[in-house]
């Protein structure tokens, strides 16, 4: 069987048996890869540590077989990335964003976009405050569901197409995405300022592997938490194990404005 070489990055990796490891990654030009690594644990020249969570590697592989598993059988390693392991807040959220991307593009289709947008995220994680590494955490969400072609109306009705821009909207993911007061009724479990909605309709525009540079408020930081949650929650096929982490960082970060039970 020919053997593949691809760019990838390491999302997940559990030990199997004595020596094993099954390894879940994002490969540029393969998409969602979940491969066996044979002797991984112990083999220094093949792997060495190129198989740890969040690592860039250069990936010798072979398609799956009847198990469904790809066969590892060679990484070099591009960048270890061990900043995102100094804090508890940077290796929640590199976490948080690799499950994240697991769950939205499990499919197997490349997309070298996310590829290029979770790199950009991992490596502007180490260097943010709370409060930028929060917009990191929204910017990154945005372009994930906008790539999956999930992202909700955000600047018009989802129901009427009405674009006025009363003093606060409703939001519902079921729906479509933002709702004027008349189509919303008493649908108003999420309540939230339009000038929120256009924030994120206005980081859609800059390159999608741009992280700095973005200031926002904790009221944009609070709200835009709640609406791409929403969006996230309607769409994941499952529940996300690091979601309480992440929900922690959050109350620190923005600790005014924050509030995961306001959906």
């Amino acid at each position: 069987m020919k053997l593949l070489r691809s760019e990838a990055i390491v999302l997940r990796r559990i030990d199997y048996g004595e020596a094993d490891r099954i390894v879940t990654l994002y490969a540029r030009d393969a998409g969602l890869i979940k491969g066996f690594a044979a002797h991984a644990r112990g083999s220094r020249r093949r792997f060495g540590a190129s198989l740890e969570p969040f690592a860039r590697i250069t990936l010798h592989w072979q398609p799956a077989r009847g198990d469904g598993l790809a066969r590892l059988r060679e990484a070099e390693l591009q960048d270890l990335r061990p900043d995102l392991r100094a804090e508890l807040d940077t290796l929640t959220l590199a976490a948080y964003g690799c499950e994240v991307l697991e769950a939205l593009f499990g499919d197997g289709e490349p997309h070298a976009d996310v590829f290029d947008v979770l790199e950009a995220y991992l490596a502007a994680l180490p260097a943010g405050t709370a409060q930028e590494r929060a917009a990191f955490k929204l910017l990154f969400e945005l372009r994930l569901l906008r790539a999956a072609g999930y992202l909700p109306h955000l600047l018009h009705c989802a129901e009427c197409g009405e674009t006025a821009t009363p003093s606060q909207v409703a939001f519902c993911a079921e729906r479509g995405g933002r709702l004027c007061p008349s189509c919303a009724g008493n649908d108003f479990r999420l309540r939230l300022s339009p000038l929120t909605l256009g924030t994120l309709a206005r980081c859609l525009n800059v390159p999608a592997d741009r992280f700095t540079g973005f200031r926002f408020g904790s009221l944009t930081l609070s709200e835009g938490a709640a609406v791409l949650g929403d969006a996230l929650r309607v769409h994941l096929p499952h529940a996300l194990r690091s979601q309480a982490f992440v929900d922690r960082f959050l109350e620190n970060a923005t600790p005014r404005e924050y509030d995961k039970n306001r959906l």
